[in-house]
């Protein structure tokens, strides 16, 4: 019995310790279990000098962190790599969406004058090993912002500048609750106003990555910029004979809009080899931290309430009430494009290019015909396009100008597409059951002006295809030089 007794008790108080934990909530008491790990931030500014000081705005549940900022062209070229034990995990304001985080710079890192002007990718990186009794476990938490070098002088290394649409991105990025669409918003609510100011979205990768890979491996040089920039630094325009739009450049401010008609009207190129351009006009607030844009909701913008000029009215350029459509910059407008082969609409599509004009220089070594079609194999006419309002004389298609399209505008190509009805019914004078096209085209007005009224014409050079590439490479080569 003794020795029996002298075996039971320790299993007892073993017992009694486990039946504890497992009545404070399981296997482990909740001290025990690993912590939190997360790591967010973002640039103090969209775009930079050469020469300049970067500030990165952490929030990290680690206090030691590391950081590696690269170059993302040709190649991506890792360019800083450095650590911080200042991490701290920083409050979200409520409005942090509109009004930005407000999070103290958490590490400064001197722009090198010898860095690429360019788009940079800045990756965040918190690492630990778990809990203490429980989970323990080698555990990785990243994250990535970017930003813009553009360069300290202007025009010294190239001629030809492409602006990232920075304003897109950050009017989808719904970091803190919502951005300027519903579909993505906290509660399916839309906001008017987003702050730069927050961990970023970007788009870079779904369009303008693919043309700045294509363009600097096959030996083209380009200076790079933000959308704010042709807002905030104008001046820079003048060193430069061609500006490069690419992708997704949806949303632009009137200050953008008049110092690029401007730098047209001087003499100055321009090549669209975007869609849904200048789309929805958007004001910059607290001097370019954030943008503005009541879109469908006008009546709600404090310049529409106000009864005065609605010039700078945040809504569609093309709004009979702003009296701007975006076809006398870029020739063509989403009120004459719409979708292709995306938002449920012509979803049978070819994804092409139907040539009417092939003696045009655009078309130069292309072998080209009229009728014949190129760029179904990537779909380079996809998800957003422009076009015009066109009538059709010989078999050829003509722009009727009654739409704003500049009078020498000539439609090169153009493939079909039409919008969502839940996109355009909202305004007063759309007509229902209207048709559109993706219009490809030039015109002249002191520049030249070139347009391919799709967002997906850079997936043509990620594809290699030989149409697309000659193309650009005519765009690039007669206006650019």
């Amino acid at each position: 019995m003794t020795s029996t007794s002298i075996r039971r008790r320790p299993f007892l108080r073993m017992t009694g310790l486990v039946g504890l934990a497992t009545a404070a909530g399981g296997i482990a008491r909740a001290e025990e279990t690993a912590p939190e790990l997360h790591i967010e931030g973002y640039a103090g500014l969209v775009s930079y000098p050469q020469g300049a000081e970067l500030t990165l705005h952490v929030s990290s549940s680690q206090r030691r962190y590391s950081v590696e900022i690269a170059r993302m062209g040709a190649q991506r070229t890792v360019v800083w790599k450095g650590t911080s034990e200042t991490g701290a995990i920083q409050p979200v304001p409520d409005n942090a969406s509109s009004h930005g985080c407000r999070w103290p710079v958490g590490l400064r890192v001197p722009i090198a004058a010898d860095w690429k002007s360019g788009y940079y990718q800045v990756q965040f990186r918190v690492e630990d090993h778990g809990g203490n009794y429980v989970r323990r476990t080698h555990r990785v938490a990243d994250s990535s912002c970017f930003f813009i070098v553009r360069a300290a002088q202007p025009g010294r290394d190239s001629k030809i500048l492409l602006q990232f649409s920075t304003n897109t991105y950050n009017a989808y990025n719904n970091w803190g609750g919502f951005s300027l669409y519903a579909f993505n918003g906290r509660g399916g609510n839309q906001g008017h106003r987003v702050s730069f100011e927050r961990p970023p979205g970007s788009q870079f990768s779904s369009w303008e990555q693919a043309f700045v890979e294509w363009a600097e491996s096959h030996g083209y040089t380009f200076e790079y910029a933000a959308n704010s920039d042709l807002e905030s630094h104008p001046e820079i325009l003048k060193a430069y004979k061609l500006v490069l739009s690419v992708g997704h450049d949806e949303y632009w401010s009137t200050p953008m809009r008049d110092n690029l008609e401007k730098f047209i009207g001087d003499g100055g190129n321009v090549a669209f080899f975007s869609g849904n351009t200048c789309c929805w006009q958007v004001r910059s607030e607290d001097n370019g931290s954030a943008l503005t844009c009541w879109k469908q909701n006008v009546q709600q913008d404090p310049v529409f309430v106000a009864r005065g000029s609605q010039a700078t009215l945040s809504s569609l350029w093309g709004h009979h009430l702003i009296q701007r459509p975006e076809n006398q910059l870029t020739g063509v407008g989403f009120l004459w494009g719409g979708y292709h082969k995306s938002h449920g609409q012509l979803m049978d599509a070819s994804g092409a290019f139907n040539v009417h004009r092939p003696t045009h220089w655009v078309f130069e070594g292309t072998s080209l015909k009229t009728g014949d079609s190129f760029g179904a194999k990537d779909t380079i006419v996809g998800y957003e396009c422009d076009g015009c309002e066109l009538e059709w004389q010989e078999g050829l298609p003509k722009p009727t100008h009654r739409d704003g399209t500049p009078a020498n505008f000539e439609v090169l190509a153009s493939a079909p597409a039409q919008w969502h009805p839940d996109d355009c019914e909202w305004y007063e004078r759309w007509q229902p059951g209207r048709k559109g096209h993706a219009v490809l085209g030039t015109y002249t007005r002191g520049g030249t002006v070139f347009t391919c009224g799709s967002t997906d014409w850079s997936h043509g050079l990620r594809g290699r295809d030989p149409m697309v590439e000659r193309i650009t490479r005519n765009v690039l080569d007669r206006l650019g030089k």
